[in-house]
């Protein structure tokens, strides 16, 4: 077996591969007649696309807010793979999303529609009214559109600012927001990208954005582009200001951007080559793959029947299923009947799974559960549960990987926890400094707390940030209970927990400009790291 064939064996082993499909398509979403529950003001529509996996609806990707809309076209993208031979059941979930939260706990839910992707492309552009909560048929109408992707990878990074704009408020100046239509064979537009709204400005720069060429142009250099700009105002009425026409391959070749009247626009672009996962696994990337366990008392005491740890003589307990789950491996054996004593107790904040220091790596998840296994009946738990400064430990090792000349490890963080956690600010932190690393976290949430709170780290529910109010660059965490997958499929939860991942990877190296090039590399072995403070107490934790 070649290196490239042992690189792509050891990612599919952990899942981060599924079956080809057919083909990718890309659905584009608008909405009409979305009804006004509030009197005093209009929706800001958002809507969710869930995809039905194993039983389960998985949130899919969401879209943007459109403020102050009851007829919302969005400019937001689904890509998703479509399988002939399969059913892939679609719920699309509108919410009136509350003006100072952008999350879906204080929106409310204005109804659904279901589908499947097979009629999505059968009929290439789908209408369906809004079922509401209860079931009764709405008046409102969401539109999908589906587009097959043509298979050109190439991305466009592009750049648009503008000079001498009109004023069209009276108090203050314009409020520009930037949209880039395309023409279609049927002579209808279809948005392709609406910038951010730069407040107050008549010589708006608006930020650089990435968009592939299969939607920007459907591929063709010659398709006719319509860049309009507007004034952004409140109520959604927003006002006019200018427009102009022009080619792909024109607004390559205008350097000086376009004059429109007593208006400039200036544009600049670039064609950028984007690898997928598989290009950067076979080009020489490697998957480190850390696997934390809580080993906190609010999980109970192993030696009680009760507890998420306890030693059964026969049967694997909540951690060891959930693990088990994850990674697809064969149900671990049972534990000696008659374990060695445990060693002398001794306070340790940072201890590996099978008590190695000098090498905590684990032969594969196998070797992650034999070690597990081994060390259980050694430890006597404790609290609390801070989970910040294992995520700190897996940062620091992908933060000296960035500075290296190769920088091609990616470090994937699997953390299996009971959600009562008690750090949640340098929590928080800890995950907004990691999303500008090499880096993913996977949280699987064991037993039947209450996991609000890791639901809100996992990002899906708006932006992640800081305590002091800094964004995550990117969304790098996931989070899954154990307990929806419990009586699923084996490979249920290891699908979903490694859904985004190969995303993610992608992500970070096509942000970091990163090529795919051809050297050793692979998927590393796993290792199992407990991370524990507690200057008062000598017993060894995980936190």
């Amino acid at each position: 077996m070649s290196a490239e064939q042992e690189r792509v064996s050891a990612a599919n082993s952990l899942g981060l591969f599924s079956s080809p499909c057919l083909t990718k398509v890309e659905l584009r979403l608008t909405c009409k007649g979305i009804s006004d529950r509030d009197a005093l003001s209009k929706p800001d529509p958002c809507i969710v696309l869930n995809m039905k996996s194993h039983g389960q609806w998985m949130e899919v990707d969401r879209t943007e807010v459109i403020r102050s809309c009851v007829n919302p076209t969005y400019s937001k993208v689904f890509t998703l793979d479509f399988y002939f031979e399969e059913v892939q059941r679609l719920r699309f979930e509108l919410y009136d999303i509350n003006s100072s939260h952008n999350g879906l706990k204080e929106a409310d839910f204005l109804g659904s529609v279901e589908c499947t992707l097979g009629q999505i492309i059968s009929q290439r552009k789908l209408s369906k009214a809004l079922l509401r909560p209860g079931g009764t048929v709405g008046k409102a109408i969401i539109t999908i559109t589906a587009e097959e992707l043509t298979g050109n990878d190439d991305y466009v990074e592009l750049s648009f600012s503008a000079r001498k704009l009109d004023d069209k408020d009276f108090f203050s100046k314009s409020d520009p927001f930037l949209e880039i239509y395309r023409l279609n064979d049927d002579a209808t537009l279809q948005l392709v990208y609406r910038t951010e709204t730069v407040m107050n400005n008549l010589n708006p720069v608006w930020k650089t954005f990435k968009v592939s060429l299969n939607s920007l142009c459907s591929g063709d250099h010659e398709r006719k582009l319509q860049c309009t700009v507007w004034d952004w105002d409140s109520n959604g009425k927003h006002d006019y200001i200018g427009e102009f026409e022009a080619t792909f391959k024109e607004m390559r070749g205008a350097i000086d951007g376009r004059q429109v009247g007593c208006y400039q626009f200036l544009f600049c672009l670039q064609i950028i080559k984007m690898h997928s996962f598989l290009d950067y696994i076979m080009g020489g990337c490697q998957i480190q793959f850390t696997v934390a366990i809580d080993f906190t008392a609010s999980n109970g005491d192993p030696r009680n029947s009760c507890s998420l740890h306890y030693i059964h003589p026969y049967q694997p307990n909540e951690y060891l299923k959930a693990l088990v789950a994850t990674s697809c491996v064969s149900p671990p054996p049972p534990p000696p009947p008659n374990p060695p004593p445990p060693p002398p107790i001794q306070v340790s904040h940072d201890f590996a799974v099978n008590f190695n220091e000098e090498n905590p790596e684990c032969a594969g998840i196998q070797g992650v559960v034999e070690a597990y296994q081994a060390c259980l009946p050694k430890l006597q738990l404790y609290g609390p549960t801070n989970i910040a400064p294992i995520i700190q430990k897996v940062a620091k090792t992908a933060s000296q990987e960035v500075h290296t000349k190769e920088a091609m490890q990616y470090f994937i963080l699997l953390i299996l926890t009971d959600g009562v956690i008690t750090d949640m600010a340098d929590t928080r932190e800890a995950i907004v400094q990691a999303s500008h690393l090499p880096m993913s976290i996977i949280i699987v949430g064991v037993g039947n707390a209450d996991f609000s709170d890791m639901q809100m780290l996992d990002g899906d529910d708006g932006i992640l940030r800081s305590p002091k109010g800094e964004p995550v660059l990117r969304d790098i965490v996931q989070f899954v209970p154990f307990r929806n997958f419990k009586h699923a499929s084996p490979a249920a939860l290891a699908k979903s927990v490694l859904a985004e991942v190969p995303n993610q990877v992608v992500d970070y190296y096509n942000s970091k400009d990163a090529k795919a090039t051809r050297s050793l590399g692979g998927i590393s072995g796993s290792r199992s790291l407990f991370r524990w403070e507690n200057k008062h107490h000598s017993i060894p934790q995980l936190c």
